[in-house]
């Protein structure tokens, strides 16, 4: 069998292209943002993030009254918009990349588009930069227009912090876009497809939450070796008492961290004053008496983000030049 890897008609056997032409890959594209501003995508998405923000925001005002007045409310706001956009972008960035190849093929259309003046690649990034731009750009009409009636409500407002939190949805966004559409383009039906996102969606929010649990429980059974650490216990005299305990080892607390939704709220404290234990990963002092290594530091987790983003679709790039369509 052969294997279609042309850059033209999408027929017969040649050379995977190597080369990207970033006309057509802004060519696709604008197609594929007008496509989304046509079917209403694009506006339906810029409403919902203007309401999730006024209604944050309200409920913030009208209930906690005492965090308005001790001046901390963007604080709040960036912690719960951040905790409820860890959960709601994923969703709407693998739908958003659900069919962005996947559907092409299962309908043909792939081969249309490959008729044309773009290679596998420019069709590939293209989708990304379209499907990204959707997201990124209803994230910034959604909060630019909720900023004024968050500042309104609110009272006091902190631009640096609200905008560190548009930021880094946009970030955790095109990571996740990322992700589906190279999914999308290593499967050949939407229902595979689906099937990979709503895996992917397991993944990161059921099975990465319950690592951390998976990992004691191996340390405690002595499967893999933790790390000893001390720390001072009060006693019932009132007094101190140095303790020992274990961990988990240092690669496993890691592992922990690149779940891209850990990643977005780590990566939100550096620059934002909101965090703490709320919303970043915070290790006991006791865990690093020598410092905490920088690959656990909140700053990597801008690394970790732009892995998920490059990553995936650099495999995606590679893998889908050498498929049959």
């Amino acid at each position: 069998m052969s294997t279609e890897t042309g850059t033209g008609t999408g027929s017969g056997t040649t050379a995977p292209s190597s080369s990207v032409n970033f006309e057509s890959v802004r060519a696709v594209a604008k197609k594929d943002f007008q496509d989304a501003v046509r079917s209403w995508t694009f506006w339906g998405l810029s409403i919902f993030f203007f309401t999730l923000l006024v209604t944050v925001t309200g409920a913030i005002a009208y209930f906690n009254e005492d965090i308005a007045q001790a001046g901390a409310t963007t604080e709040a706001l960036v912690l719960f918009v951040s905790q409820i956009t860890r959960l709601i972008i994923p969703l709407i960035a693998l739908v958003l990349g659900w069919k962005a190849i996947a559907g092409e093929r299962e309908t043909g259309s792939i081969k249309i588009l490959l008729s044309l003046p773009h290679s596998r690649k420019d069709v590939l990034l293209g989708k990304l930069v379209g499907r990204s731009a959707v997201l990124s750009i209803s994230l910034v009409l959604g909060f630019a227009f909720a900023a004024v009636v968050v500042a309104a409500l609110l009272g006091s407002f902190d631009i640096v912090d609200y905008a560190g939190l548009l930021v880094m949805a946009i970030i955790y966004g095109v990571a996740y876009t990322s992700i589906a559409v190279s999914l999308s383009s290593v499967t050949r039906s939407t229902t595979i497809a689906g099937a990979a996102m709503f895996g992917v969606f397991i993944m990161f929010y059921v099975v990465w939450n319950a690592i951390r649990t998976v990992f004691d429980l191996l340390v405690q059974r002595e499967i893999i070796q933790g790390v000893s650490y001390t720390y001072q216990a009060p006693t019932l005299d009132g007094s101190v008492q140095e303790q020992s305990a274990e961990r988990i080892p240092d690669w496993a607390l890691f592992i922990e961290t690149i779940d891209p939704g850990n990643a977005f709220q780590n990566a939100i404290t550096v620059i934002s004053s909101a965090g703490g234990s709320q919303l970043g990963t915070v290790y006991p002092d006791a865990y690093f008496p020598d410092g905490v290594p920088f690959y656990l530091q909140d700053w990597f987790s801008f690394i970790i983000l732009l892995a998920w983003i490059v990553v995936p679709i650099a495999i995606a790039l590679y893998r889908f030049d050498r498929v049959d369509l």
